[in-house]
């Protein structure tokens, strides 16, 4: 990989390790030798503020984080010229592996219970964030980093808002996104809870949920379009990956609820289904006759 021509005292930085929109995620080193990963956001137009505006919104979210699956912002450093923020350096816990989507590039037939248990990880670290009045509301495969020590961080809270908030614009992931996002309607876990549940949907099945959204209208979410037309008949991912438990297959359905009452009402909700199924999987896996759990 190639090195960077940033600069930030205190620091040297290392290779290019991702790229967003409007940032460049590098690997770097501190005065003491702490390995840490440095988001680069650069200002070249008015265009740029909106990016600027989540890195610094992701940095007010993640730096009051303790929870192991959430990764922390450990500091925010701003060049200014003409009393405007020119360049943003965010300096973040560094994490060795790979994205959830890159670990599982096609639906899972095989290592089922860890993909299981990756889901329930990902539950308790988002409750953890429900808890301190947040929702991450962009959950997505590539939003969930997967340590080779055998860590996993939730990452990227700049699209994070305080539970109830009604945002001015849609945000979100076109694969991922819930249909209250859309509408700009107040926000709050459940709206993780569909964001959760779209992204066990495609690692499940290797295919995006079709959303159900009964309006008829154009949004823009990032590069891309949503219709947001009335597209129901998704496929439970049982009927898609025969490998896929009953209970877990309608776990993931009511998870991606149209109506936000219908799905489960916390996250610990959905952690206590997931864990039930997961020690279904680990007792089949010592007893292969051992029946399956009700539905």
């Amino acid at each position: 990989m190639a090195r960077t021509f940033a600069q930030l005292p205190g620091f040297d930085i290392g290779v290019r390790i991702g790229k967003g929109a409007a940032a460049v995620i590098y690997k770097a080193t501190d005065r003491s030798g702490r390995t840490v990963a440095i988001k680069h956001v650069v200002r070249r137009g008015p265009e740029d503020d909106r990016f600027i505006a989540q890195a610094e919104n992701e940095y007010d979210v993640a730096r009051r984080v303790e929870h192991p699956a959430l990764r922390r912002c450990l500091d925010l450093v701003r060049v200014r010229r003409w009393l405007k923020t020119a360049e943003l350096f965010l300096v973040m816990e560094f994490i060795d592996g790979e994205k959830l989507d890159e670990r599982y590039p096609t639906r899972v037939r095989d290592g089922l219970g860890e993909v299981v248990g990756i889901f329930s990880r990902v539950a308790e670290g988002l409750h953890a964030l429900h808890r301190m009045g947040f929702v991450h509301a962009d959950i997505k495969p590539n939003n969930i980093l997967l340590g080779r020590d055998g860590a996993l961080k939730i990452i990227d809270f700049g699209q994070s808002c305080p539970i109830g908030y009604r945002k001015e614009r849609v945000q979100g992931t076109a694969d991922f996104i819930a249909p209250e996002q859309v509408r700009r309607e107040p926000i709050d876990p459940r709206t993780d809870v569909f964001n959760l549940g779209a992204t066990m949907y495609r690692i499940l099945t290797g295919m995006a949920f079709k959303t159900s959204i009964p309006v008829s209208v154009v949004a823009g979410v990032g590069t891309r379009k949503i219709e947001l037309e009335s597209r129901r008949g998704a496929e439970p991912p049982h009927e898609l990956n025969p490998a896929v438990p009953l209970p877990l297959s309608r776990l993931v359905m009511e998870c991606c609820e149209n109506d936000k009452d219908n799905r489960p009402w916390d996250m610990l909700k959905v952690v206590s289904r997931l864990d039930t199924v997961l020690h279904w999987l680990q007792r089949e896996a010592d007893n292969p006759a051992a029946e399956r759990p009700p539905a």
